[in-house]
């Protein structure tokens, strides 16, 4: 299947409608019928602003955070529908990609949508 990898970049202490923002990507995913997504805290990081966000040994509220998903184009739609009835501006990358099970992707039997 061809669409998207889409990969969501914010901070552990960012939260959405009192929960944390990176479980809120995880849950409205889930919500939506995406098949999955992963969240992956990271050691530290920069973003536009130049600051340094980094997970300390008492404080983890400043962790970068990262929520990574493969979705359909449609899907993407649908998400990004989502995140504008939100008035969510979130930093994200969209990568075109063809995705799905090892069998299904064996050449020539992949699907597109």
């Amino acid at each position: 299947m061809r669409g998207y990898q889409l990969t969501f970049f914010t901070q552990q202490n960012r939260t959405h409608g009192g929960q944390l923002l990176s479980e809120w990507l995880i849950q409205v995913a889930r919500d939506l019928g995406i098949g999955g997504a992963t969240m992956f805290a990271a050691a530290e990081g920069y973003g536009r602003d130049r600051k340094l966000h980094a997970a300390h040994f008492f404080e983890l509220a400043d962790q970068p955070m990262e929520v990574t998903m493969a979705v359909s184009v449609t899907e993407s739609q649908r998400l990004f529908q989502k995140l504008h009835e939100e008035k969510l501006n979130i930093f994200c990358v969209k990568t075109p990609i063809e995705f799905g099970m090892t069998d299904d992707l064996m050449e020539g039997r992949s699907g597109n949508e």
